[in-house]
């Protein structure tokens, strides 16, 4: 494979994660966080550190926009549910086993 057709197919399952997501809204962040240890959130900020290594000026929220498909403001006030205590749980579980403080 060459690399053009290789970038191709990187961009084209990006693509089909973000719509997975996107199709997906009732995941919330700290389910993505608690099982795979990142987030939407973290994909902003991936996106945002790739766009400056090219060079390109990208604050996190315009990266976060590119995310979520729309301001993170709104998706966070329409798809954001509160985090219920057995989720802060896990996920500081998930925290504690990383730095290995169990």
């Amino acid at each position: 494979m060459d690399k053009q057709t290789e970038i191709e197919i990187q961009a084209a399952t990006f693509r089909r994660l973000l719509k997975h997501l996107d199709d997906n809204k009732d995941v919330q962040n700290i389910d993505l966080m608690i099982l795979a240890d990142f987030c939407r959130n973290c994909l902003g900020k991936w996106y945002k550190a790739a766009a400056q290594e090219k060079g390109i000026d990208m604050d996190y929220e315009s990266a976060r926009e590119k995310i979520y498909g729309m301001p993170y403001s709104q998706w966070k006030e329409l798809y954001q549910a509160k985090a219920t205590a057995e989720q802060l749980a896990a996920f500081e579980q998930r925290q504690a086993q990383k730095s290995g403080c169990s």
